[in-house]
Order: structure tokens, then C-alpha cells, then sequence
């Protein structure tokens, strides 16, 4: 797996091409940054790999070595994207966290979804009202993939779906379940409530 033309060896945190991967900590700053950037981050390999299942397209992909082999089908997938590795030291240094789930992908986010049609298809719909903890909405969306909702609406003030914890709570059901954010919450609710 050494031979991937496309890897890039990281010996430094200070590498301007993993910027979609620094202070992934910081969560104040990255809410605001990574829909600004039209991304989010996959974290693990069963998500990341439930991310590429649904559609979503990789910008990039960033492991510690010892995980290109498990990633191996993936990576040949996607032999247009880059790949960063390096060593744990320096990946932790970059993220500010120790990646023991494995790998990172930085994900193009899809573009939302279209409330009407959302609406057209769903029978069972669960309305999130301004829950601003993300591991309780990873948890909220594995919930309503268990119970076979159709739909997730979350309000403007919701916190997103689509953020790291988020997602690893979830288990990549935030990919299974489709989503939308309701942008004009009094006026997309009676959208809803004309939807029966």
C-alpha cells in the first residue's frame, strides 16, 4: 500500500494541505468553519464508509499508516483523492486529539435537501427543536433510524447534523435518514403542518 501515488507523508503539523483537519477540537470554530468550506468531517472507517455509501464525495482522506490496509478498497475507489499520512504524533498534533478510530476523511456536504419533497415522501417525521448538544443529536438520529422515521427536520438554532460528534454518535444513520434544516422556523413549520 506504500506505492499509492497520490500519498502524501506528513512530517510536520504545520502542512497548509490538512488544514480541513486542524483543531477539529475547537468546536466553537469549526461550526462556523466547515460550512463556510462546504464540508464535513467523516471520522472512523465504518462511517466514513456509510458517508461514501450514501453518495457523499471525499476531498480528501487522513490516516496514521496502520490503517491504509483496512481502507485499502476505499482508497482504490477514490484514486483522485489525496491522501494524507503520518505518524500518530504528528496527526495528533494537527487534529488535537489521538485518531483511535482510525482514519478521517474531509467530506464534500451534499447539498440540502429539498423541504417539500422531504415532506412529499414522509409519513413519520421527527422535529428537532433546538437541541444544541451534538452527541444528543447523533443520538436522536440513530433513534429515529432504529424506529424507521422518514424524516429528521431540525430548527435553525438545532445544532448540526453534520459535525464530527454528531455523526460517531450516530453511527453514519445521519447518511440514512434524510434531513433537512427548517431556515424560517414559524413559517416551515406550517409547511409541515400543510403536509399533514
Amino acid at each position: 500500500m506504500t506505492d499509492l501515488p497520490r500519498l502524501v507523508r506528513l512530517d510536520s503539523a504545520d502542512d497548509p494541505r490538512v488544514a480541513d483537519y486542524a483543531r477539529l477540537t475547537d468546536v466553537k470554530l469549526r461550526r462556523k468553519l466547515e460550512p463556510e468550506r462546504g464540508m464535513y468531517i467523516a471520522e472512523s472507517s465504518k462511517v466514513l464508509r456509510r458517508a461514501l455509501a450514501a453518495g457523499h464525495r471525499p476531498r480528501s482522506f487522513f490516516m496514521a499508516h496502520k490503517w491504509l490496509e483496512d481502507l485499502a478498497d476505499v482508497l482504490a475507489e477514490h484514486p483522485d483523492v489525496p491522501l494524507y499520512v503520518g505518524p500518530d504524533e504528528v496527526l495528533t498534533e494537527i487534529t488535537g486529539f489521538h485518531l483511535h478510530r482510525g482514519a478521517l476523511a474531509a467530506m464534500q456536504r451534499p447539498e440540502p435537501v429539498d423541504l417539500e419533497r422531504l415532506l412529499a415522501a414522509s409519513s413519520r417525521v421527527a422535529i428537532l427543536e433546538d437541541i444544541v448538544d451534538h452527541t444528543n443529536v447523533g443520538a436522536i438520529f440513530r433513534s429515529a433510524a432504529a424506529l424507521d422515521v422518514d424524516a429528521v427536520l431540525v430548527t435553525p438554532r438545532c445544532a448540526d447534523p453534520l459535525y464530527r460528534r454528531a455523526i460517531r454518535v450516530s453511527m453514519g444513520t445521519v447518511f440514512q435518514v434524510p434531513w433537512a434544516r427548517l431556515e424560517h422556523w414559524s413559517a416551515d413549520l406550517q409547511r409541515v403542518k400543510d403536509a399533514g
